[in-house]
């Protein structure tokens, strides 16, 4: 059953459009067929071998950029269902968000950032609306996905004025000092509860970190305390399960009474009020402060920990001399990067060749470039 939208969400009619026109779809909404066009592109199939925190090969039990996606989009679509705006916009937004992300997660990011400082540098969420609009290769009357306006406008999460200014109209938000539509918002705050339940989860399998630290965090022994008077004898696997999915709910609960709160004090009509408002979509204080004091545990005893820093330390010198061998000689490189070098300059398509790797292929492209008897 189709929820009925509010006047102030995004929908076909109220919609910016496709830079380039085309025929409406017979049987879906704009944005059903941008979801769709996402998870058959090539970038969203390699998300399933790039990583989350832990490397690929680590284990068939850690979160992937893929895992993540739609984690992330099952979030997003319950909360703007719940709060009458577009859940297909919320869904397609949250599958494409990762798309332009490197091999080896954030490691990968900071290192490729470091080789591209004198190109402009590089940020995953210019990648992936790059991706989109540029570097898939589908259609035969455009380059990349042809997706709504909105839904490039919520993949493009941040982005400084000096990029928004050679954006055109979909950076024009970021100078203007407004905001994006309300399952954009929605969006933003799906990631970091995905990420940082889930991140909890892989840390804990990996045996990174251990409850009793966690028993520490508020957020986490709150909810550990009810799963124990519930059931006393269970098992700690099930446990570490109830006691994050409960943390997700209580999230995503919080969310909806604040936004709900926000929306009815702002009294939006149309999606030009959302853009002039406050942001609407959001944690209340106390649960802000609480997810800020898991994020700020993770960050501590997860990502920074020594085992983990160790995999970082090696995507850096994989990423760094991988960027450095092609851009001494770019006949390394495949023909259509080549090509692409060509037509849009030599880091622009090593950049672009980098990021598109698994962690799995670029550390077999690092063999094949540097070990001796690899071909």
């Amino acid at each position: 059953m189709r929820i009925e939208l509010q006047t102030y969400s995004v929908s076909d009619s109220n919609s910016r459009g496709r830079a380039i026109a085309e025929p409406a779809a017979k049987s879906r909404s704009e944005f059903q067929r941008d979801r769709d066009r996402i998870v058959h592109c090539t970038a969203f199939r390699r998300l399933e071998y790039k990583t989350q925190v832990f490397v690929n090969h680590e284990g068939d039990l850690f979160r992937t950029r893929l895992t993540h996606s739609i984690e992330v989009a099952q979030i997003a679509r319950s909360i703007a269902r719940a709060l009458g705006l577009n859940d297909d916009l919320a869904e397609a937004v949250s599958l494409a968000h990762d798309l332009g992300h490197t091999p080896f997660g954030h490691a990968g990011q900071d290192a490729l950032n470091g080789c591209m400082q004198a190109h402009g540098g590089f940020e995953h969420n210019l990648q992936s609306l790059r991706i989109v609009d540029r570097l898939e290769e589908r259609y035969g009357a455009f380059d990349g996905l042809n997706l709504m306006f909105e839904t490039r406008e919520g993949i493009l999460k941040h982005c400084s004025p000096a990029k928004a200014r050679e954006l055109g109209a979909i950076g024009q938000r970021f100078i203007d000092g407004k905001r994006p539509s309300l399952e954009a918002q929605i969006c933003n705050l799906a990631d970091e509860i995905a990420y940082n339940n889930h991140d909890v989860d892989d840390g804990l399998r990996s045996g990174l970190i251990t409850v009793e630290q966690l028993q520490e965090i508020d957020l986490f022994a709150r909810h550990a305390d009810e799963v124990d008077q519930l059931f006393p004898a269970i098992a700690p696997r099930r446990r570490i399960s109830e006691v994050i999915r409960r943390i997700i709910d209580a999230q995503v609960t919080d969310i909806l009474a604040e936004s709900s709160r926000r929306i009815a004090a702002a009294a939006p009509v149309t999606l030009a009020d959302v853009a002039v408002a406050p942001a609407l979509i959001a944690f209340s204080a106390a649960m802000h402060e609480q997810n800020q004091e898991l994020k700020r545990f993770l960050r501590a005893n997860l990502y920074r920990h020594y085992q983990v820093l160790r995999m970082t330390n090696k995507a850096h010198r994989i990423i760094g001399e991988l960027f450095a061998a092609f851009m001494a000689d770019l006949r390394l490189l495949p023909p259509q990067y080549q090509a692409l070098a060509a037509a849009e300059g030599d880091a622009r398509a090593v950049a672009d060749y980098v990021a598109g790797m698994t962690d799995r292929y670029a550390m077999k492209e690092y063999q094949r470039l540097f070990s001796v008897g690899q071909l």
